[in-house]
């Protein structure tokens, strides 16, 4: 029998593990087997920039704090595995997404987008899309380009009723 004392730290990080996923719009697992020292930190530095993160937790407990939780990735959750977890739905795939370019020794597994689950191929999808600041520039952009449009007709409109 385990001691109590291990029993309970146990605990501890399966709750850490939930509160995560609960407060948490994203969560990427993946596999960081061959990244070095200092990839991890750059990682790390780049996801914070993002506001996410990652953190390495033992298979059993994540699979553990998963199943509490309804969500089902135990496939997923062989070799080792690290957790991205961010407040942005794109951020950490992005993120990891792009650092997988780089570095292909990251393999992102699986994750979890807004309580569904979302295999590599959606993971690529959700990757491509362009960050929140990117979107609302094109939005302002789309904006500005129907205001001009509007400004330039009313224009040649007053223009034609002055030649009358």
């Amino acid at each position: 029998m385990a001691n109590a004392k291990i029993l309970a730290k146990k605990q501890e990080i399966i709750d850490e593990i939930k509160d995560r996923v609960q407060q948490n719009a994203t969560l990427v697992l993946f596999d960081y087997r061959g990244i070095t020292d200092n990839e991890a930190k750059a990682l790390r530095r780049t996801l914070r920039e993002n506001n996410a993160d990652y953190k390495v937790y033992k298979n059993t407990l994540m699979a553990r704090a998963l199943s509490d939780l309804n969500i089902n990735v135990d496939e997923n959750l062989i070799g080792p595995s690290a957790l991205a977890y961010g407040t942005d739905q794109i951020a950490p795939i992005k993120v990891l997404s792009d650092f997988a370019k780089k570095n292909p020794a990251i393999v992102l597994k699986v994750g979890i987008v807004d309580g569904e689950i979302s295999d590599q191929e959606k993971l690529n999808a959700l990757a491509t899309i362009p960050s929140r600041e990117g979107l609302l520039t094109m939005l302002a952009g789309g904006m500005i380009g129907i205001a001009k449009d509007l400004s330039i007709c009313l224009d040649l409109y007053a223009q034609q009723k002055e030649e009358k």
